[in-house]
């Protein structure tokens, strides 16, 4: 395979990379939106924090080659994590408030939804996985763009942050019982989340009963 079809000086790659920026924008400030009026009319803002990141150059390689697809923009578009965000929330009940607020908008299309809370994976991971298409708006016209979501809570970022960390600089070290431990890990901060939403909603009129 030609690995100089997706080069920085293409100019496809950049105006494709520019279209992902695009949609990024748009989901990020309907997300702020969203948060801004759940804390105007009920007191509470669930989201702690965005993150949002575009996939490199070499990342985005590297999934080409695992997927056996070929090395072209065209294959790109087959890729639906390319923009990714991550929406860090306070509390579990959070969650799913605010995935469905988004895909209620009449200009957010959900396309697939993966439920790693309800259904964790087997190393301990949680989390909500949402792909949406957004319109970007350019001067050719309407072009719909795939968004990756990914929503937790500030606990099940904790471990996931450190998971990746621990794992990935030492992989060759990550034996089955730090393996064991590292879920049991994850099993105490979904413990955890539990009970910080029981505390919560014992101190505070139930925000999502107001609505």
């Amino acid at each position: 395979m030609d690995w100089e079809i997706i080069s920085y000086e293409n100019e496809k790659f950049n105006e494709l990379m520019q279209q992902y920026e695009a949609a990024i924008k748009i989901i990020k400030t309907k997300l702020e939106l969203i948060d801004q009026e759940l804390n105007f009319k009920y007191g509470h803002s669930p989201i702690h924090g965005i993150q949002y990141r575009i996939k490199s150059i070499e990342s985005i390689k590297g999934k080409l080659k695992r997927k056996k697809l070929d090395q072209t923009v065209a294959a790109i578009k087959k890729l639906y994590d390319i923009a990714g965000i991550r929406v860090i929330c306070n509390y579990l009940n959070d969650i799913q408030y605010i995935a469905q607020l988004l895909v209620n908008q009449d200009d957010i299309t959900q396309i697939k939804h993966s439920n790693y809370i309800q259904y964790p994976k087997n190393n301990g991971y949680r989390s909500f996985h949402l792909i949406v298409s957004v319109p970007v708006y350019q001067k050719d016209g309407k072009i719909n763009v795939p968004v990756e979501i990914q929503i937790r809570t500030i606990a099940m970022d904790c471990w996931a942050s450190l998971e990746h960390e621990l794992c990935y600089k030492n992989e060759s070290k990550t034996n089955n019982d730090i393996k064991i431990r590292l879920k049991e890990c994850a099993d105490k901060m979904a413990q955890t989340d539990l009970e910080m939403q029981k505390i919560y909603l014992e101190i505070n009129r139930p925000w999502d009963g107001n609505r």
